[in-house]
């Protein structure tokens, strides 16, 4: 197993000093997110500083782009990162996509399989010299002239990941792609009953293994050296997890454990906007099966048990309210202990 970070910064300019900083404390993979900042670009900065880490997003929205834009912007990744890039893509939910990037939504399973097989035929196009000729039902690409095919890329294109919780989509996943990234909101039993399964099936349909696939995610940590400290990074994982919990897109988790009821009356809560009193129904029960807790020495090792055989790839999420710098200051330390 190996130990990753989320790339999280206040500005793209320090994006190359802290993944050369990140790489020295001995993290293996960066991973940039669809939020703030554009995940590519912050990617692009981070491998002028990391030379080593794998560089990927977790994830980048697959229908606010073109798959042809997509192309480009994950070949020249590629390039730029010798080889060490993954490009990680999912679904969000609609009222992003068609609100906030006005783009458009329609059966999102489908259009996303025509995403991965989008880029794979342009991808084959350029490396092989060969034309363009792809025919979807939501993309069709058959213009490709050799000004626009980009220099060969001698370690081959990127893998690609998809990103999920619908059993549609991680199907998908086991039918298509190279990794996963199993949603922060997990437990070890819901990867074992749910995830795992459903990437089984999808492998199994396509003819395939998980052989060579690989499981990542980052693990929620309530990471303190004092009990006051532990309680108050506890209780921002809890605000977090209850609005996870409020989300219809995120009930499967909540099966696995028989907790619908409080996925129901949480939704009912955040619909009257009673958010303050949300993190009342995360149990201590539910905190420690959606998240590791101990000291800075502990970590490493809870996280090992936890997800021994389970992912391949973990990184630490010390969950919303935690600033870069607190961050920063545990990670050489837990990543010392993870080498352990």
């Amino acid at each position: 197993m190996q130990l990753d970070a989320l790339f999280r910064v206040t500005s793209p300019a320090e994006a190359p000093g802290l993944a050369a900083r990140y790489e020295d404390y001995g993290i293996s993979g960066l991973w940039t997110a669809e939020k703030d900042h554009d995940p590519h670009l912050l990617l692009a900065l981070a491998a002028t500083g990391a030379k080593r880490a794998t560089l990927g997003t977790a994830i980048a929205l697959a229908f606010n782009r073109s798959p042809m834009s997509l192309a480009y912007t994950a070949w020249d990744l590629q390039t730029q990162s010798e080889g060490r890039y993954v490009l990680g893509l999912g679904t969000q939910v609609r009222a992003h996509i068609e609100r906030r990037f006005s783009a458009q939504w329609e059966r999102p399973a489908e259009r996303l399989r025509e995403v991965i097989l989008s880029l794979r035929a342009i991808w084959s196009s350029w490396a092989n010299r060969t034309p363009l000729n792809f025919e979807g039902e939501f993309y069709k690409f058959n213009l490709m002239t050799p000004e626009f095919v980009p220099p060969p890329l001698p370690q081959g294109p990127p893998p690609i990941y998809v990103g999920a919780v619908n059993p549609r989509v991680t199907k998908l996943a086991g039918e298509l792609c190279d990794g996963f990234h199993v949603h922060p909101f997990h437990s070890a039993a819901f990867l074992k009953q749910t995830v795992i399964p459903n990437l089984e099936a999808g492998a199994h349909a396509a003819g395939r293994t998980l052989e060579n696939f690989t499981l990542c995610s980052s693990a929620f940590c309530i990471v303190g050296d004092s009990s006051e400290e532990l309680a108050e990074v506890r209780e921002s994982v809890r605000r977090q997890l209850a609005f996870y919990a409020s989300t219809k897109a995120y009930r499967a988790v909540l099966e696995a454990h028989g907790w619908e009821d409080v996925g129901d009356r949480l939704a009912l809560m955040a619909r009257e906007k009673k958010w303050r009193e949300m993190p009342g129904l995360i149990t201590d029960a539910m905190v420690d099966e959606f998240a590791v807790s101990g000291t800075t020495s502990e970590i490493a090792g809870l996280l090992k048990q936890k997800y021994d055989g389970l992912l391949q790839r973990v990184a630490i999420n010390y969950g919303p309210d935690a600033g870069i710098a607190r961050h920063d200051e545990r990670l050489r330390a837990i990543a010392a202990a993870f080498r352990c």
